[in-house]
């Protein structure tokens, strides 16, 4: 049976866009997992990182995945390592970051997942664009949007008018 989950991205390095949206694609081609939404694209001051490390683009997207929890996480550390990812300095620069925030019914304390997400209900960085794509969602039982409100990093980020999905982009033409 799919479950609805959700999956954080981010990327630092090279061209952060594009890779955002490959690694959607990639998530999309992937066994058992289905793309349902994805949220806009904001940027972000890099935190907990090195002094000085390039802004982040990140973004979310809610998945209907029949894999289980950890079968998900494979696929995302796959997609990672084809998009260069390296894991050399804890919240250092990276190429690609694909973080599980939550799987529909499931609690973990396994050190290789937990679930919810043990940080993702401080960081606006997953919280706002999620809210976007979701004004209704909860983590946890309690709203994303007033999650998002309350993260210490609100003010760091920046809503782009990126989608991951090229064909949703907003037009600023008059």
């Amino acid at each position: 049976m799919a479950a609805r989950c959700v999956v954080a991205l981010g990327a630092n390095l090279g061209d952060r866009l594009a890779v955002l949206r490959h690694a959607v694609r990639d998530l999309e081609a992937s066994p058992g997992i289905t793309v349902t939404a994805a949220s806009p694209v904001v940027e972000t001051r890099s935190v907990g990182g090195p002094e000085g490390s390039p802004d982040y683009l990140n973004a979310v997207v809610e998945l209907r995945c029949e894999l289980a929890p950890l079968e998900l996480l494979e696929v995302c550390q796959r997609i990672e390592q084809r998009h260069g990812r390296t894991r050399e300095l804890r919240w250092g620069p990276r190429t690609l970051d694909l973080d599980v925030v939550c799987v529909e019914g499931v609690r973990s304390e396994d050190p290789r997942l937990v679930l919810p997400h043990p940080r993702a209900a401080q960081r606006a960085f997953v919280l706002r664009p999620w809210e976007l794509m979701d004004p209704a969602a909860e983590l946890d039982g309690v709203p994303v949007a007033r999650l998002a409100r309350a993260a210490a990093d609100l003010g760091d980020l920046t809503v782009t008018e990126h989608r991951l999905r090229p064909e949703e982009e907003t037009s600023c033409a008059t």
